[in-house]
């Protein structure tokens, strides 16, 4: 080795460790290079894989494990039996998945598997495939897994299929053998039964053979634009059934995903750094204008993202018709286009913030679904209610009473909860979306609206790109702030204890009112008080919460109190009486923190 390369590549290693989050992190890589041709007449495809699978961890495998997402859509299927035994089930699954034919069910069928040439020997478990492999891969070893595969597009149910309510022709989401993804934890190889998904960081070299009538919109890049035309570039090809080859590339990603139809308009905006948003949905005269309104809207919800969390490390990102609602992936999403404009926009602006919380920042949403669900929730809020001027005051105020109406239901269940396993629809809605989004607006309570701006940065720059969980972002959080976090973590993710503060009593004495005040739930918070005098005057007390070793930083005209040890049930501190009487006193008054019981948070003082 030169000594030029000998430096190069110790340079190399000593950026990859400084990389790291923290010294054990490890992540595996898995690169895909996938041929596939399409019947667009009979709904099926073969594929030929080709992945190449980097082993970081400090372990020897000996068996693999893929998702065969396809085999989710047939009679008897664990999605289809999840959804005939749930009380609130999703309407656009229950009922339909027993009744498909068997030329309209989805499937995934693996017809040879190899590892560096040598046969593998394997069984499928409804949508997993068990894969033993002939040579165990070695810690630090890189391994060939080729793969010859048939599948068949099922009729649209959820968010994958063919023929969508709107027309779209093809929704090809989770359609190939997918590598799962080992970590720490071990494998995390769950049946598909309609909710999260979790996929090793990798890149993806994809063509896509098709009927020459069809446009293809995706993830990745297209290589050869000038072949295939349709809106990509200024040569013009002309429709026909002849098949064309799409070439996608797709780098540092952990996911996959096209749709195609041959009535897609194809529209995109430039830009900075070369770099494009594109737009693909149906020839419909009903829907049309609002997909063009939709475009500018569209560049400045992603200028907002990039303000608040960090730079869009893409070449391109494409809002496409398709699907069964909203879905996010690599570098795209799916929605349904016939909507109002409004809910267009609030459709688009939620998926998007996905390719941050969920796509950049890459957790388990299967095991940790508040976090990308409930932080894009929390984001988009505030985005769309900027780049449309809906000049709300509390953008996120609307996820509060969701989580009251939960609480008010008893059927609460801690947000440890895998997603699979909630008993409710409603329940995992609620706590995935609105619970998450107020971890997220509260934490801004509890350490400041600054400090949690800086959190969210930070959090980007230490853990983008890989796999973060819920203990990585309270570390940032704490580090960021100052302040310590454990019992708000633990709290309100891993338990359903509640919020509960009142105002017990108040009793004026010659030169000071005494304020007692009581901590009627199991969590504890910080807590503020508004006091109102009768000349319109104010005064804002801050009682920091003991276990948090700091407080957030308050303006000069609030009055910082001695802290409260969780502990004590009540804690009682007095006001010197002033020339004007006191009119009220309110706990919480910015309603950022999630009390339960609003009722015993006011005290209007007599005459």
């Amino acid at each position: 080795m030169s000594k030029n390369k000998f430096f190069f590549f110790a340079f190399l290693s000593s950026f990859i460790t400084l990389a790291q989050p923290h010294p054990n992190y490890w992540q595996q890589q898995a690169n895909y290079k996938m041929d596939v041709d399409v019947n667009v007449k009979k709904y099926t495809y073969t594929g030929e894989q080709i992945l190449t699978y980097t082993n970081n961890s400090p372990d020897t495998l000996h068996r693999v494990f893929y998702h065969l997402y396809f085999n989710a859509f047939q009679p008897g299927s664990e999605m289809d039996i999840r959804n005939q035994n749930l009380k609130d089930a999703d309407k656009r699954v229950k009922g339909r998945i027993d009744k498909l034919k068997p030329n309209e069910i989805g499937f995934l069928q693996v017809n040879s598997l190899l590892q560096n040439d040598k046969k593998t020997t394997y069984t499928v478990a409804g949508t997993i495939l068990e894969v033993t492999l002939p040579t165990p891969i070695l810690p630090g070893q890189t391994s060939t897994l080729q793969m010859n595969f048939t599948g068949q597009i099922p009729i649209q149910i959820r968010r994958s299929g063919r023929n969508n309510a709107e027309g779209v022709a093809l929704s090809m989401t989770q359609w190939y053998p997918k590598l799962a993804e080992y970590d720490a934890e071990g494998w995390h190889a769950d049946p598909y039964i309609g909710r999260e998904f979790h996929g090793v960081w990798g890149n993806y070299d994809v063509h896509i053979n098709i009927n020459g009538k069809y446009t293809v919109a995706g993830s990745g890049v297209l290589q050869n634009p000038e072949e295939i035309g349709h809106g990509y570039s200024t040569t013009a090809v002309q429709k026909n059934s002849k098949k064309l080859n799409w070439h996608f590339v797709a780098n540092n990603v952990h996911d996959f995903t096209w749709a195609a139809d041959p009535d897609y308009v194809h529209d995109f905006l430039p830009l900075d750094g070369n770099k494009k948003l594109h737009f693909f949905y149906k020839n419909d005269k009903a829907i049309i204008a609002n997909w063009k309104k939709l475009q500018p809207i569209t560049k400045q919800l992603l200028a907002y993202y990039e303000t608040h969390i960090g730079p869009y490390p893409y070449p391109q990102y494409s809002i496409i018709q398709g699907g069964d609602g909203g879905m996010e992936y690599a570098m795209c999403t799916l929605i349904t286009g016939k909507r109002k404009f409004g809910s267009l926009v609030g459709v688009t602006a939620h998926e998007m913030a996905h390719a941050w919380f969920q796509h950049i920042l890459a957790t388990n949403e299967s095991k940790h679904e508040w976090m990308d669900e409930g932080f894009t929730t929390y984001i988009s809020n505030l985005a769309e209610n900027e780049v449309r001027q809906n000049n709300l005051s509390f953008p996120n105020e609307g996820s509060y009473r969701s989580y009251q109406k939960l609480v008010e239901s008893g059927l609460e269940q801690p947000q440890t909860t895998h997603s699979d396993r909630y008993r409710l629809n409603f329940a995992y809605g609620v706590s995935a979306y609105s619970k998450g989004a107020i971890f997220m607006e509260q934490l801004g309570y509890i350490v400041g609206q600054e400090n949690l701006a800086k959190i969210i940065k930070e959090y980007y720059n230490h853990w983008k790109f890989k796999h973060p969980k819920p203990n990585d972002f309270k570390r940032i959080a704490e580090k960021v702030s100052g302040i310590q976090l454990d019992w708000y973590l633990t709290d309100w993710t891993k338990t359903t204890n509640t919020i509960d503060y009142g105002i017990t009593a108040v009793e004026k004495k010659k030169k000071n009112t005494q304020i007692t005040l009581q901590r009627l739930g199991l969590m504890p918070m910080p807590i503020e008080v508004l006091v109102s005098f009768k000349d319109n005057s104010t005064q804002l007390f801050y009682i920091p919460l003991q276990m948090m070793r700091g407080q957030k930083p308050v303006d000069k005209p609030t009055q910082i109190l001695k802290d409260w040890a969780w502990a004590y049930p009540t804690y009682t501190f007095s006001i010197p009486n002033k020339k004007s009487a006191i009119k009220s006193i309110q706990l919480n008054p910015t309603k950022k923190m999630a009390d339960i019981n609003v009722e015993n948070d006011i005290y209007n003082m007599s005459n």
